[in-house]
């Protein structure tokens, strides 16, 4: 039996359990489990592995995509430019346990956003710095996008706060994105607090959340026209390119 599973903490609405678990019986894939690992603070990540011995990979989420990456022997060749990991290929030999960290985040986002992005789009905003912000920041900066991440708590002079976004900030930049926990289940009634007055049908807005399948922050942007994407393909598509990862000799 090969096991994978989903570490983080909470994990109270997990995607990859039922994703995975259906994906076995439709697919007709035999001896293969998929389990929620919700270990309280990342350095338990080698004890859970160790007992385990089953374990071939794991996907990453809040809040340990980034604090995982200390703890992985080899990460993919992109990880240093992202800062964050989502996925973890195990293998064993000889008694040793070698960790490889992977982002199919990048994969998922860039593969969704892209049917909607039109020539002249070249800013966007980022809502959110966790780990979940990486790998959309990796994906506008490719495409050429001068990007302004909007944090609660500012870091540094790229990042500035909710009380400094101006509605002009938000005309330009015709590319936003949730990667907040804002407004995901169950805290339904939540929401980015940002001028959605100045947001147009030029606009498209992207959440990362996929529960519920529209959020107040989507909600506010349709109702001005805009075009709004949930995390939902997003979803599917890393988890695809994770299980390619788990079984492919890489």
């Amino acid at each position: 039996m090969k096991c994978y599973g989903l570490i983080g903490f909470p994990l109270t609405h997990s995607f990859s359990q039922k994703y995975f678990t259906d994906k076995f019986e439709r697919e007709g894939i035999l001896h293969c489990s998929y389990s929620n690992y919700p270990i309280e603070n990342i350095g338990l990540l080698r004890n859970l592995i160790d007992s385990h011995e089953n374990l071939a990979g794991l996907n990453v989420t809040i809040p340990y995509k980034e604090q995982v990456i200390p703890y992985l022997d080899e990460v993919d060749e992109n990880i240093p430019l992202i800062g964050a990991v989502n996925t973890l290929k195990i293998t064993r030999q000889g008694g040793k346990v070698h960790l490889k960290g992977y982002n199919t985040d990048v994969y998922g986002f860039s593969a969704s956003l892209k049917p909607f992005l039109k020539e002249h789009y070249q800013k966007a905003l980022i809502l959110g710095t966790g780990g979940a912000s990486k790998a959309a920041a990796f994906v506008l900066a490719g495409l050429g996008f001068e990007i302004t991440w909007v944090s609660r708590n500012p870091r540094n002079e790229k990042q500035i706060s909710y009380a400094r976004l101006t509605p002009e900030l938000v005309a330009g930049a015709r590319v936003i994105v949730n990667t907040s926990p804002l407004g995901m289940y169950p805290d339904t009634g939540s929401y980015p607090d940002i001028p959605y007055e100045a947001i147009t049908p030029d606009h498209v807005l992207f959440d990362l959340i996929y529960n519920p399948p529209e959020t107040k922050f989507m909600a506010f942007g349709r109702q001005q026209g805009a075009k709004v994407i949930n995390g939902l393909k997003m979803l599917h598509l890393q988890a695809e390119r994770s299980w390619k990862i788990w079984n492919s000799e890489c």
